[in-house]
């Protein structure tokens, strides 16, 4: 019934009678009856209405580890859900059983905001993670589930690729803690042939969220043989990273698996991987990780200091944890970062 709908944000009529999404830089129009990009923000009797808001594909509580964040609440557990639908479409999208699938095809669960802080205190996690598709889809759903959060002392967390235009983020982020931005690669071909969408809407967002915010990010990017992978595009990304953002950002390089579209692509070697962290280090990034792979090395932050390890993982376990707040105990240097005063 569309009176149980959430009537959307973000949208304005075309010189057509269409509806005009701007939401996200992909300005999908839509006549009546006709769903976006997204296939959840859809033109039901010349209005928009957000179909995700309220459903939830399934949740689950991760290591925080798992979003991948680093520096924020290391060793915690994050009640996290996604919607059906996405507004991008990447060819190896490892999620695609959800991000291209409309809600009605997927058994979706009814879960208000209300509900989802429930839940959340009920298993005593800190925090929340919209995650598995794209949270900008949903943004109604992640205002309200912010502002409630935000009452309640729990941290939201957006796990997104930061598709999202500047009318609309400064609402949908406004009561968010963290956010781990997937930079899909550096280069405008990459982002058009093969996730479908641009590339300097997402460094738009990544600017905004680093200079505007005190949003906690981290970046992360995933290898794809023979597509991002080479040393000429780490270098890029590195370079603009440390000119527009700071040396302190963390950076993910994540091993790609064959999936979707991507069938015929092998695995990311390791190799990779450590190469693009070691030049991110060299260039002066200061906390660079892998995942992914198993390397306790290249998932373990060190001191940028005296380069003592000062949280040690083995995947998404935290097995040694040497920081006094944000402290190395060692040399008492500062660790970037959102750090409860001890591991809990």
């Amino acid at each position: 019934m569309i009176e149980e709908l959430k009537e959307a944000k973000w949208w304005e009529y075309d010189n057509k009678g269409r509806i005009l999404c701007t939401l996200c830089p992909r300005f999908c129009h839509m006549a009546d009856g006709q769903a976006g990009f997204c296939f959840i923000r859809k033109n039901i009797g010349g209005k928009l209405y957000s179909l995700g808001y309220g459903t939830s594909t399934g949740f689950a509580i991760d290591p925080i580890e798992k979003k991948p964040l680093n520096h924020f609440l290391p060793g915690t557990g994050i009640l996290s859900f996604g919607t059906a639908g996405c507004n991008l479409g990447c060819q190896f999208c490892q999620n695609w059983h959800i991000s291209k699938a409309k809600i009605q095809d997927k058994q979706s669960l009814r879960a208000m905001p209300e509900q989802i802080i429930e839940l959340t205190k009920k298993y005593n996690c800190p925090s929340i993670a919209i995650t598995y598709n794209d949270p900008t889809i949903i943004g109604e759903f992640a205002i309200d589930i912010g502002k409630l959060c935000k009452e309640e002392n729990i941290y939201l967390v957006l796990v997104t690729a930061g598709y999202i235009t500047p009318q609309a983020r400064k609402e949908v982020y406004k009561n968010v803690s963290a956010v781990n931005i997937d930079l899909k690669g550096f280069t405008e071909k990459f982002y058009s042939k093969i996730t479908l969408s641009h590339l300097e809407p997402v460094l738009d967002t990544i600017k905004w969220v680093k200079k505007e915010t005190n949003i906690w990010m981290e970046l992360t990017n995933l290898k794809i043989p023979d597509e991002n992978d080479s040393e000429e595009e780490t270098k890029q990304m590195c370079d603009w990273i440390l000119n527009n953002l700071g040396d302190n950002v963390p950076l993910h390089f994540t091993a790609f698996h064959p999936d979707f579209k991507m069938t015929n692509k092998k695995r990311t070697p390791p190799e990779t991987l450590t190469k693009a962290r070691e030049i991110a280090i060299n260039m002066g990034i200061k906390y660079c990780y892998v995942g992914n792979v198993h390397d306790i090395s290249g998932q373990t932050t060190y001191c940028p200091s005296c380069k003592t390890a000062v949280i040690v993982r083995d995947w998404h376990r935290v097995l040694m944890y040497n920081l006094s707040g944000n402290l190395c105990k060692n040399c008492g240097s500062k660790v970037d970062g959102i750090f409860f005063t001890h591991l809990i």
